[in-house]
């Protein structure tokens, strides 16, 4: 028998948040209540001023094999991710190849299963990701992928997305969708406006995401699909997506950390850590995303991961690729958005467990891709997926310090508060004390 418990932590079940103990069994929640009598052998973390949840769950990591190993693979992203407080991630399909047939999906599942963490996949929407021919989405979704996305760009053909629509909605699977278009967007490296013009950049216009986020609005009303819209970073992007979903009609959106902690005033160094699509916004931007946050109506806080190797970040702005390391630091970021010591901690799980596994369909283990139930209300009978977070710890950020293979983050030297002390993930120790176990 295999035994963890976490001791006079505040629990965080979907309920109203209570001191209390956790018992861990052989995987699974055994028990749940304000002192438990451990079983010999027990192994005790102690959770005194932390919050105790669910493990957190990011619909959109760039695990970048095959392809990119230099920059990150599975199992590094994966580690990264429990250092993080993640007990399962989504890998997103831009890899090289393409995640677009069963054979490369099941090569992802079969090294996420190698990993102390859950590893699902989203599959790309259109063969290879070029926007020409649907891939076989069907056949992906037999393999238990629920989530599909050409992510790095959007479906670009209106036609064909509403084709995609029309196919998957009786798959009971979600397209997800980068909302830019491209013809709009062009070569530009940051957000088009006064800042952009002052630094001689080419700018890329709010108006991009804005129209392909209206467009697919409307596609969902007439085709009755599903659709997750990824990293939305504009007051007006998530305005609409709100609308839409208080409508009734089937949308969900993430919002990225970068997106409401940095602004566009931060590309002024020319540094291409800061470079990400779509771009940082304005300071009204931040301001929206950050009051959606504390609101409650934005469904899920994703990181939008994306390592890359020292070198292709070392070139000039404008010809560096876009993104940014965030498995490590999410859910410190995510807690100062909230407020820091006034957030809500069952407002903080909704946008960083319980909101993505339903998003991603990971409320429910599925033993065909060896996914363990993700985001749940940590009754007994459960797996055992959970975090321990400590709110009150001071830490700064050291890039040479994180797990990934990349370093690319612009929280270099950041003092952050908010901290993983413990990553539980199916029901092993993963992370004790903020260290891997």
């Amino acid at each position: 028998m295999t035994a963890f418990i976490l001791r006079q932590g505040l629990i965080v079940d979907g309920a109203t948040p209570q001191v209390g103990d956790v018992l861990v069994v052989d995987g699974l929640v055994a028990a749940v209540g304000t002192r438990i009598d451990a079983p010999n052998g027990a192994h005790e973390i102690d959770a005194t001023g932390c919050w105790v949840g669910p493990g957190f769950v990011d619909l959109h990591t760039h695990l970048r094999e095959p392809g990119r190993e230099e920059a990150e693979t599975i199992e590094s992203g994966a580690l990264a991710g429990a250092l993080g407080g993640y007990s399962a991630l989504v890998a997103m399909p831009n890899t090289e190849p393409a995640l677009d047939n069963v054979a490369l999906v099941s090569y992802v599942l079969d090294r996420g299963a190698r990993t102390p963490i859950d590893i699902a996949v989203a599959g790309a929407i259109t063969q290879g990701r070029r926007g020409e021919m649907l891939a076989p989405i069907a056949e992906m979704a037999a393999l238990g992928v629920r989530l599909f996305t050409d992510d790095g760009v959007g479906v670009q053909d209106p036609s064909l997305m509403r084709r995609a629509l029309t196919y998957a909605k009786p798959l009971g699977v979600r397209l997800a969708q980068h909302c830019e278009d491209e013809l709009l967007a062009g070569a530009g490296s940051m957000n088009e406006g006064a800042v952009s013009s002052r630094l001689g950049l080419v700018g890329r216009p709010a108006l991009a995401e804005e129209l392909m986020v209206l467009r697919d609005i409307e596609l969902v009303r007439l085709t009755g699909g599903a659709v997750h819209f990824l990293h939305l970073s504009t007051q007006r992007s998530v305005a609409m997506a709100i609308a839409a979903r208080g409508e009734g009609l089937p949308v969900t959106f993430e919002v990225a950390p970068h997106h409401f902690t940095l602004d566009e005033t931060s590309c002024a160094t020319f540094d291409s850590m800061f470079k990400v699509h779509p771009p940082l916004r304005t300071l009204r931007d931040v301001a929206a995303l950050r009051a959606a946050l504390v609101s409650g109506d934005v469904d899920a806080v994703a990181t939008d991961h994306a390592p890359h190797a020292p070198q292709l970040k070392d070139l000039p702005f404008d010809e560096a690729p876009a993104g940014m390391l965030g498995l490590e630091h999410a859910a410190s970021l995510t807690y100062e958005a909230l407020g820091a010591e006034s957030s809500d901690p069952t407002t903080f799980f909704q946008l960083l467990s319980r909101g993505p596994a339903r998003i991603a369909q990971l409320r429910h283990g599925d033993h065909r891709v060896r996914h363990s139930a993700q985001g749940g209300a940590l009754n007994p009978g459960d797996d055992a997926n959970l975090v321990v977070f400590d709110p009150r710890q001071r830490w700064t950020v050291r890039r040479e310090d994180l797990a990934s293979r990349s370093t690319n983050t612009p929280y270099d030297a950041r003092a952050m508060t908010g901290k993983v002390r413990a990553t539980l993930a199916r029901g092993r120790l993963v992370v004790d004390q903020g260290e891997l176990a």
